[in-house]
């Protein structure tokens, strides 16, 4: 719109406009009009600030205001009138609505405006989403470019209300140290200026909050007509619906477009808005139209326009039904034209080459959607998950409170299994942070939805991150595996600071119901914390119970298996114990080692299990002796574990390696003893992969085979087991260490050279009929179980893969030849392309060393291989009349004299 432009549009010209004839009512409207223009001459130079701090924004300067007038024009139409007085405090919303959008609408940082806390809580989520992990305090104090220019930009949009609010008080100094204000009317800025700055913030405020606050009709000042009164419930409307429809082309010009090259969902807005031509009214729908048609590269921003469009339907209607129900005029527009589908949207807004199918996924009903994932479809069917869900819901809600009220030092958990009238119940309390309605209507129902990572619930308790309070939930869905115990659930909750009033009781009937919210009765006085209380669907003793992987089905033994670590104190109350069994707050990355073992492997105290208590004392020891802790770059530990090799055989694989995630079980492994942290590879985090990079499990794997060097554990048997792992993360093994077998015994790198030189054909055999055994070192028949004698030529390389998670860690593509690598996709089995798939194992180890023996290339060796298809087989002598699948290698004639 031109300059002054919106002094030609209906609303300005029934207003404040200057009168032709004669005028009752000439010098208080002039009045208005002057304050006005000058209002909007000051704040001009503010809102041309805004593309500085927010460039990828489609504009927001005064022509977007001046837009306005149009916009609400429309809305208004020929029902709804406004008097001067109206459009006086209209318009002065108009230009101070948008005017915070802009770091020079504060008078100090943004940070600084938003308060540490809340900036700080802001940083957290920020970098949470985008690094998918919290902060430290170093990381809080000076976050990356990205994330503190993100945040900025948040900052704004999310306060730009409450700050335009604080606006038409704000002053500026002038050059000459002279106080400048946007409205300059002294007695019109006291008199309007609170509403004027209550109705810029309500833009951004919810409908129903409208009602709330703009009910009370306002007089108009001594030296007005007295009919010039105020209705802010309509002028809060129009302003509303105005902002959100304007959107034009205007908004988004194509050469701007170009200099400022949005990147993103902002170009997307830029694409939509920049096809919009003026809206106009039709009856009573507010349509758009398209100036040229989107043409495939501008798909998803024709989408963008229908998502947007649609809001703006809903706006409108939400209005129309709050001024419908409260008996206030309504205004001219009430939908947008065209929304209810793509095909009629396209009528509007044509398309070129391309047809809109909405095939978008949609959720019709989320009940059943929570009930086909909430509970085995998602986790699986492990009663012990939900188990394990819950407390650690509960712990994370004492960890906030501890955060926000610092001398809080009384945490506590508590878990019982209940009966009553043969129903089992478990319940989960905690005396932490508690939830309003609006953290259990937006947080925990909000299915798929963090709340830690909300800034929405981090808004309503700022401080957290400042606290260093670091939440272990993460996928938001946490709270629904509670449906693998049972369908009929109930959740008490307070939050900490409120009172007793405010708790609040939801009930469940299964997950494919709507649960029920509703106050505590007046005689039930609930703590502050929550209580999760679930009717178990059978019984906790039945095979398949909740105690199902408990020795002696006791609810304690649960406990401690899934939580390995704990921040506070849990304790818990089985039935049939009198004594409440206390897990005590621990930490696995400063305990000591026999500490950690017995966390990790709780004492056997059952009096029939007194032999087995015996060897775990002294597996104890011996983890105690060959432990050695992984390190992260910091220096702090993130796993205290042994290679399990000989030990897992004396344990007969009861301790099994863990992977904790968060301190809570995650993942078992028989490759090592002790704990390896792990971070959850899907939402039932039964499956984890370490959260240790490979540089850091490579030298944790170097002191172990360090350690076991030096306490004499690291014998042929271990070398056998350990070779495939050791070269999987090194590209090497070294020189002493045992990887196959040969007529001779062990051979290691050392001697391969040796030995090849003695010989001008080998057998490298492998397949089901031939195996390594270990323990003690032998080759044998896999089917039958008998030793095989293996001919002088022939080698056995140890056929001991490496096992998860070092499998995930270090995967074989890592060490492959990278200069055959163009051969990985060769339609046949080349020799290029079977030197490419075994040069990252222990074949590759020793083709390389036998090339190097007989001073010949890898093609030397494979080439005749692949000539006869791969297809070598042999026999050995004795009983055993199977074929030995392998390769028969040949010393090439070239290669020099043996």
């Amino acid at each position: 719109m031109s300059e002054h432009g919106f002094s030609g549009t209906p609303l300005w010209q029934k207003t404040l406009a200057q009168r032709p004839r004669s005028d009752d009512h000439r010098t208080q409207r002039e009045r208005l009009r002057a304050s006005y223009l000058a209002l909007r001459d000051n704040a001009a130079v503010l809102l041309a600030e805004n593309a500085r701090s927010m460039p990828d924004f489609t504009v927001h300067d005064i022509s977007h205001v001046d837009a306005l007038w149009e916009t609400a024009s429309l809305m208004c139409g020929e029902q709804i009138g406004l008097n001067p007085a109206e459009a006086y405090v209209l318009g002065c919303a108009f230009v101070l609505h948008d005017a915070a959008m802009g770091a020079a609408a504060y008078r100090m940082s943004v940070p600084d405006a938003l308060g540490q806390q809340r900036w700080r809580d802001l940083v957290s989520v920020a970098y949470f989403h985008r690094q998918g992990c919290w902060p430290d305090q170093d990381e809080l104090d000076a976050p990356p470019v990205e994330i503190a220019e993100a945040c900025q930009a948040t900052a704004i949009r999310e306060t730009h209300a409450e700050q335009a609010q604080q606006l038409v008080d704000q002053p500026w100094r002038s050059s000459s140290g002279n106080q400048i204000f946007l409205i300059s009317d002294l007695q019109l800025r006291e008199a309007y200026g609170p509403l004027i700055g209550e109705l810029a913030a309500s833009h951004w405020w919810s409908v129903d909050k409208l009602a709330e606050r703009f009910r009370t009709v306002k007089g108009s000042l001594t030296w007005q007509p007295a009919e010039w009164i105020i209705e802010p419930l309509k002028l809060a409307c129009i302003l509303r619906l105005a902002d959100a429809a304007q959107i034009d082309s205007r908004r988004a010009p194509t050469f701007l477009f170009s200099l400022r090259k949005p990147e993103g969902i902002a170009r997307e807005h830029w694409r939509f808005q920049e096809h919009v031509s003026r809206p106009h009214l039709n009856g009573d729908r507010l349509t758009y139209t398209s100036l040229r048609p989107f043409l495939p590269r501008d798909a998803s921003a024709w989408w963008l326009a229908l998502d947007y469009l649609r809001g703006v339907d809903r706006e409108l209607k939400k209005v129309d039904a709050l001024l419908h129900d409260l008996g206030h005029r309504r205004l001219a527009a009430r939908a947008v034209a065209g929304v209810a589908s793509p095909e009629r949207f396209a009528e509007l807004f044509p398309v070129s080459d391309w047809r809109p199918i909405d095939a978008t996924v949609k959720v019709s009903d989320v009940p059943a959607l929570v009930e086909t994932l909430g509970g085995e479809q998602l986790y699986g069917k492990e009663p012990e998950v939900a188990v394990r869900e819950l407390i650690q819901n509960a712990q994370d809600a004492i960890c906030a409170r501890q955060v926000m009220e610092p001398d809080f030092t009384n945490g506590r958990i508590d878990v019982r299994l209940t009966e009553t009238d043969g129903f089992w119940c478990l319940e989960i309390c905690d005396n932490g942070i508690g939830m309003d309605e609006e953290t259990l209507v937006h947080g925990l129902l909000d299915f798929g939805t963090s709340g830690w990572s909300s800034t929405r619930i981090r808004s309503r308790l700022p401080g957290l991150a400042d606290g260093g309070f670091q939440p272990t939930g993460r996928f938001g869905i946490g709270f629904f595996s509670v449906f693998l115990l049972g369908d009929q659930v109930e959740l008490i909750t307070r939050r900490y600071d409120a009172s007793v009033a405010d708790a609040r009781r939801l009930t469940f009937d299964g997950p494919a119901r709507r649960p029920l919210l509703m106050p505590m009765s007046a005689r039930d006085r609930a703590a502050s914390g929550t209580t999760v209380r679930v009717k178990l669907k059978s019984n906790p003793y039945d095979m398949q119970g909740l105690l199902r992987r408990t020795y002696s089905d006791q609810l304690g033994q649960l406990i401690r298996r899934i939580v390995l670590e704990n921040a506070v104190p849990i304790r818990i109350q089985d039935p049939y114990v009198t004594e409440p069994d206390i897990v005590a707050p621990f930490s696995l990355a400063t305990g000591e080692s026999d500490e950690v073992f017995d966390r990790l492997y709780p004492p056997l105290t059952e009096n029939w299990r007194t032999g087995q208590e015996k060897q775990r004392l002294q597996l104890r020891d011996a983890f105690t002796e060959r432990a050695t802790e992984l390190l992260d770059e910091s220096g702090q530990r993130i796993g205290l574990a042994t290679l399990w090799t000989d030990l897992n055989y004396q344990g007969k694989g009861i301790y099994r390696g863990v992977i904790p995630v968060n301190g809570f079980l995650a993942d078992q492994t028989m490759a090592f003893a002790g704990y390896l942290a792990g971070q959850p590879s899907r939402a039932s985090r039964d499956q984890a992969s370490l959260v240790a990079n490979p540089d850091q499990v490579r030298r944790w794997l170097s002191t172990q085979e360090q350690r076991l060097r030096d306490v004499g554990h690291f014998g042929d048997s271990v070398q056998l087991e350990l070779a495939a792992t050791l070269h999987a993360a090194f590209d090497d093994i070294a020189d002493d260490i045992a990887f196959a077998l040969t007529a001779d015994g062990l051979l290691q790198p050392a001697n391969i050279a040796a030995w090849a030189a003695q010989r001008d054909e080998i057998v490298v055999a492998s397949g089901p009929n031939v195996a390594v055994r270990t323990r003690p070192p032998q080759v044998y028949h896999y089917l039958s179980g008998q030793n095989v004698v293996l001919p002088d030529n022939w080698v056995v390389l140890s056929q001991r893969a490496p096992s998860p998670p070092f499998a995930s860690v270090f995967p074989d593509l890592v060490n492959r030849d990278a200069e055959y690598e163009f051969a990985r996709n060769h339609v046949t089995l080349t020799w290029e392309k079977a030197w490419w798939r075994m040069s990252g194992d222990l074949s590759g180890l020793f083709v390389r060393a036998l090339c190097e023996a007989w001073s010949c290339p890898v093609e030397a060796l494979l080439s005749p291989v692949a000539k006869r298809q791969w297809s070598d087989f042999f026999y050995l002598d004795g009983p055993i009349q199977d074929p030995v699948w392998g390769y028969l290698f040949q010393r090439p004639a070239n290669s020099g004299p043996r």
